[in-house]
C-alpha cells in the first residue's frame, strides 16, 4: 500500500492526538480525590477508544458514519486488519457515548468500571497506534 498523502497523514494525526487528550483526562480525573467524576472518566475513555479507531478509518481514506457506535467502527476496521476482532471488548464502552452526558439518559459507572474503560481504552489506542506504525506511519510517543 501507498502511503496517503500529507493531507490524510495530518488528519490521523489530529484524531490521535484529540484521543490522547481524552485518555489522559480521563486519567489524571482518577487522582482527582474523593470526588472523581467516574462517568465522564468512562465518557473520556470512550472518545478515546473512538477517536483511534477513526484515525485508523481516515489512514486507510474510509468513510465512517458520524457515530459513537464502537462496534460499527471495529466492522468498518476489519476491511483492513484482522485486528479489530481482538478488541471485540471495547464494544462495552459505546453507552458511555451517551449515558453519561445527558440528563435522563446519565447511568451511574462505578469506579471499577471507569478503572476498566481506561484500560480498555489504553488497548484499542495501543493496538491502532501499533498497526499505523507498522504501515509506516511516524508517530511520537
Amino acid at each position: 500500500m501507498t502511503n496517503p498523502d500529507p493531507d490524510i497523514i495530518k488528519m490521523v494525526v489530529q484524531w490521535l492526538t484529540l484521543a490522547n487528550e481524552d485518555l489522559s483526562l480521563a486519567s489524571d480525573a482518577l487522582g482527582y480525590g474523593s470526588h472523581r467524576p467516574y462517568r465522564l472518566i468512562a465518557y473520556h475513555a470512550q472518545q478515546c477508544a473512538e477517536k483511534c479507531l477513526k484515525a485508523f478509518l481516515v489512514y486507510h481514506n474510509e468513510d465512517f458514519p458520524y457515530t459513537h457506535n464502537i462496534r460499527r467502527l471495529l466492522k468498518l476496521c476489519e476491511k483492513f486488519a484482522t485486528w479489530p476482532q481482538n478488541l471485540k471488548d471495547a464494544e462495552i464502552l459505546t453507552p458511555y457515548a451517551i449515558t453519561t452526558r445527558y440528563p435522563g439518559e446519565d447511568k451511574d459507572v462505578t469506579e471499577d468500571e471507569a478503572i476498566g474503560a481506561i484500560e480498555i481504552a489504553r488497548k484499542v489506542q495501543g493496538q491502532v497506534r501499533k498497526e499505523l506504525k507498522l504501515l509506516g506511519m511516524e508517530l511520537m510517543e
